[in-house]
């Protein structure tokens, strides 16, 4: 897959204000409806909302920071906790989702980071009706092994992503929801590792193992 830095970069910038989209717009809603409000009940809820709206924008955007970006700030190993309070941030949003960790490593590479929280991200969207998301990760001998287990009833997964993910999606079938997985193929194959998939009907399993790059 060739995909252009241009083209992957306009498409992770539309996936970007499509996850945003909700919460911000929420915020703008939200306001509108406070500005017209008298009752001290009513405005009591849409200060309720316009606060979980501002978290809720204020989490995702500290994701994609790090996640998408080049998340200046931060050195060439990035503390495991950093991704662990990312996603549980954003777990915290869907209480039918239960996060389970297991790092054998308090730090890892920004490549690996990158790629456990996109993994992440993921497997919350597999589990639309809820599960168990357990995420595993550590580095041996120069390389980073990462695993995500979405298990739970009727898991959903686009088979594109997967196709992306492994470097196998025509560059005219990439799309702003499989661009995170095409950046993940082209961030693997710059450090000379692989990173592959297997679905069954009640678990997704997301696999990377990344050396360190010289």
């Amino acid at each position: 897959m060739t995909t252009s830095a241009l083209d992957l970069a306009s498409l992770l910038c539309s996936r970007l204000c499509h996850d945003m989209l909700s919460p911000v717009g929420a915020l703008s809603n939200g306001l509108e409806l406070l500005a017209d409000e008298k009752d001290p009940d009513m405005r009591q809820r849409c200060f309720e909302l316009l606060e979980q709206s501002a978290r809720i924008s204020a989490d995702k955007l500290k994701f994609f920071r790090l996640a998408f970006g080049a998340a200046g700030g931060f050195g060439e190993l990035v503390a495991v906790n950093e991704a662990r309070v990312l996603v549980d941030a954003l777990v915290a949003n869907n209480p039918r989702i239960t996060v389970e960790w297991a790092f054998g490593s308090d730090a890892l590479p920004k490549p690996a980071i990158k790629t456990l929280l996109n993994f992440a991200l993921i497997g919350m969207e597999a589990l639309p009706r809820g599960g168990v998301l357990s995420l595993a990760a550590e580095q041996r001998d120069g390389v980073s092994e990462i695993v995500v287990r979405s298990e739970g009833p009727r898991i959903a997964f686009d088979r594109d992503i997967g196709r992306a993910l492994q470097g196998e999606l025509p560059d005219a079938e990439l799309s702003s929801r499989t661009a995170p997985s095409a950046m993940l193929a082209a961030l693997a194959r710059t450090v000379g590792g692989q990173m592959q998939y297997m679905l069954g009907d009640d678990a997704l399993v997301l696999g990377a193992m990344l050396p360190d790059a010289a």
